[in-house]
């Protein structure tokens, strides 16, 4: 997998705070925090989309649509 660098700016303090709780590997935490984050919307925009093609399938004729396709056959 290729990477990029991503940079933020964060509060002095926070930076410092950071520094101090040298157990923790912030880069991970925040990658992962990051991958999750992605995850979880691209899932929310998938469904919205699966809902929206829903409704369309609902306004149509079920039937008439499989007729239509065994008359192609």
């Amino acid at each position: 997998m290729s990477t990029t660098v991503y940079s933020i700016r964060i509060p002095k303090e926070i930076r410092d705070a950071m520094e101090k709780t040298k157990d923790i590997d912030w880069q991970e935490e925040i990658r992962k925090m990051i991958i999750e984050r992605v995850r979880q919307e691209t899932k929310r925009r998938l469904l919205k989309e699966a809902r929206e093609l829903r409704k369309k399938m609902k306004s149509s004729n079920i039937s008439e649509m499989i007729r239509e396709d065994r008359d192609a056959r």
